[in-house]
């Protein structure tokens, strides 16, 4: 007797990262400089309390694919973090692009930083045209609904942050230029500084003591130490020989 066989499930019949696009000939939008070295900063400092670094994706125009119904539709967020989903280990296993209906998780929060051809779709101002794909605010307010969603307008050295009450973004409190997210004990603001050379203000992480430093801040402070140290013997060495002992013949 003839048994029909079941349909393959989506997660089979879809296209995966290897079929879709990564980044297409022409297209507008693509990193300038500071795009590319506040994104470093981003990622070099956030640190989200509870998850590992093996369970947090940082990812900086990475296209974002949204819609299992639509699989050619995507947005490319300048920087967003994924919680709880696994990092890649191998240089095999490092992602083209993130799809939603594979991943599973959709990120927690999304950083654009604000070009003045961008500002109105950056911040929710323009309707979605007829025929075409949902902008970008009516992507990351109502389809993934994103927690939070942050925009920088470095021309106007404006923050300003977005967090989902009910079924739409509503403004957070900027005070002092910086806000706290409770999910993760971590805050974000507008740092004043020098960051790869460049000095500027810049968007940056911080715990409840300070913000939180980058990779040469903690070389800085480790080098800052150990010469500390070698003073303090430097000192004792000679206090001992000014008593008459040899500092590298003390008895045990």
């Amino acid at each position: 007797m003839y048994e029909p066989i079941p349909p393959r499930s989506p997660l089979e019949t879809m296209p995966t990262m290897y079929d879709l696009p990564s980044e297409l000939v022409g297209e507008s939008g693509l990193p300038d400089e500071f795009h590319r070295i506040q994104a470093h900063l981003l990622s070099e400092t956030c640190k989200p309390v509870g998850y590992s670094p093996e369970e947090i994706l940082l990812a900086r125009d990475l296209n974002l694919y949204y819609d299992p119904r639509h699989t050619d539709w995507y947005k490319r967020p300048d920087w967003y973090m994924v919680l709880g989903v696994p990092k890649a280990t191998q240089q095999s296993e490092l992602r083209l692009s993130y799809l939603i209906w594979q991943e599973g998780v959709a990120p927690f929060l999304i950083v654009e930083l604000l070009s003045p051809g961008t500002e109105e779709d950056d911040l929710g101002q323009r309707l979605r045209e007829i025929n075409q794909p949902p902008t970008k605010w009516e992507v990351y307010e109502r389809i993934l609904r994103v927690p939070y969603y942050v925009v920088y307008d470095r021309y106007e050295n404006n923050l300003r942050a977005f967090k989902v009450v009910g079924t739409r973004y509503e403004p957070i409190m900027i005070s002092e230029n910086r806000f706290w997210l409770e999910e993760i004990d971590l805050g974000l603001g507008l740092w004043r500084g020098v960051y790869q050379g460049t000095g500027g203000l810049w968007l940056r992480w911080y715990d409840c003591n300070s913000w939180l430093p980058t990779l040469a801040e903690k070389a800085e402070a480790q080098c800052q130490k150990a010469d500390s140290e070698k003073q303090r013997a430097d000192r004792l060495a000679e206090y001992l020989r000014s008593q008459g002992l040899d500092p590298d013949n003390l008895p045990i």
